[in-house]
């Protein structure tokens, strides 16, 4: 059975380029489709959908799931076709939605804590702390003060 190549279109060039401009964002495949309507670039809703699994399949782009409800998040990480740190975590507002990509030694002890001392290995990709952002603690912290004044 022979493999199929991975044809370089302009549609996925295309696609690809959009994400180049957005490092270390998450965007849905959704919201990458508005973009690059938003810019002017006619391209099919399917068309970037479909581009995107052909990228995820490359190990240029990463596919995160937050939760059920939420669609998949996508975040460029190269063209070298790295897979990225298996250590990534994510931390969901609670207020706003926001998502962050978080790369931190110390929660990476949690997984190797978890594995040695209680025989589970858990998928840091897929793994959500659920809180409050700096930026909305900031807005709640606001109007604190001036009631106060």
């Amino acid at each position: 059975m022979s493999v199929r190549p991975k044809y370089k279109t302009k549609e996925r060039k295309t696609v690809q380029a959009c994400l180049e401009t957005l490092p270390g964002v998450h965007v849905t495949a959704g919201e990458l489709y508005e973009k690059l309507k938003q810019e002017g670039i006619s391209v099919g809703q399917t068309t970037v959908y479909r581009r995107l699994e052909s990228l995820v399949d490359e190990g240029i782009v990463n596919k995160y799931f937050v939760d059920d409800n939420s669609p998949a998040c996508l975040a460029y990480i190269g063209g070298d076709g790295r897979k990225g740190p298996d250590e990534c975590f994510h931390c969901k507002c609670e207020k706003c939605g926001r998502l962050i990509h978080l790369y931190c030694d110390e929660l990476s002890g949690i997984a190797s804590h978890l594995f040695s001392e209680h025989h589970f290995k858990m998928n840091p990709m897929r793994t959500v702390f659920y809180g409050v952002c700096e930026d909305c603690l900031r807005a709640e912290e606001n109007p604190k003060r001036k009631s106060g004044d």
